[in-house]
Parts: C-alpha cells; structure tokens; sequence
C-alpha cells in the first residue's frame, strides 16, 4: 500500500460512538494504558477506560468531536468540551501510529480548535502525562504553554494552555 499524500488530511466533525470513533478512541486507550502499565492493556482495561461515557458528552451544545481521515481512512481523532464559559477542554487526541509525521496531529488540533472558538471558547486547556512525549511536543509546538493545574485527574502529571480569543 502507498502512504497517502501528507496534504489528504480531512477532519470532519463526527459523533463519538460512530465505528470510526469508536475504534479510535480505543487505540487511544490501548496507547495510553499500555504505556502507563508498561503492558499491552488488556481488552477489559480498554472496555473499561473507554465505559465512562465522557467521549459521547463531546457533542454539541457543549463539545465536539471529530476524525480525520488520512487518504480516506480514519486515523486520528480527538475532542473538546466547554469547562466554564470561558475554557474548553482537549481530550482523546489520537493520531495512529501509521499516520504519524503526516500532518494528523496539526490538522485535528486546528479542527478542535476551530470548534472551540464555535462554542464560545476563549482559551483551550488540556492535561496530560509526562511519559507522553509526542503529544507534549505536538501543543507546544502549536502554541500550548506550561499552565498551573485546573484539575486532579489521577493521571493529570503537566498542564497546557493557550489563548484562542477574546470574549
């Protein structure tokens, strides 16, 4: 199979429990946990991170969440939510491992970006584990700063921030 051009990146917005999302919040959460544990996860560990329901909240009025889709296949995901009336939140960026490098990363977070400032957001927000190396380069590298932490999530290690507006 050829590698699709870098520049056949699409990033449509898309309900969390389509079969798309669904498959990709999961290697999401295989990614992550695997990393975490030091281990494959388990099938019952992915089920179980993925139960809580929170990826189906990101839809309007209050979220958002969309796929990408690299030369037609669905390879990255991601999405954002409202805290307050002024911050929305990132969560479950994903950019598959074969798809990675491609331009996925950058194309989701300008499409979450994109959906943030839609529902009213001045600033984006987002947590996020040290060990998760490729992911902290990604915000910084498009213009996410250090912030001190909105939250106690147990896995919540480093905190990042940016301004996307004014209201």
């Amino acid at each position: 199979m050829t590698v699709p051009d870098p520049r056949a990146w699409s990033v449509r917005s898309e309900c969390a429990g389509t079969r798309d999302a669904t498959r990709l919040r999961r290697a999401y959460y295989a990614e992550v946990a695997g990393r975490y544990w030091r281990r494959p996860a388990t099938e019952a560990e992915v089920d179980a991170g993925d139960a809580d329901g929170a990826a189906l909240e990101l839809a309007p009025p209050r979220g958002q969440f969309v796929v990408g889709r690299y030369g037609g296949e669905a390879a990255a995901c991601g999405g954002v939510r409202l805290l307050d009336a002024r911050r929305a939140e990132l969560t479950r960026v994903y950019v598959s491992p074969a798809a990675r490098s491609t331009g996925g990363g950058a194309a989701v977070l300008a499409a979450l970006e994109a959906a943030a400032t839609a529902l009213g957001a001045a600033r984006l927000v987002l947590d996020t584990r040290l060990d998760l190396i490729e992911a902290r380069g990604l915000y910084v590298k498009h213009g996410f700063r250090r912030i001190p932490a909105y939250n106690s999530g147990p896995y919540s290690e480093i905190w990042y921030g940016k301004d996307i507006g004014t209201r």
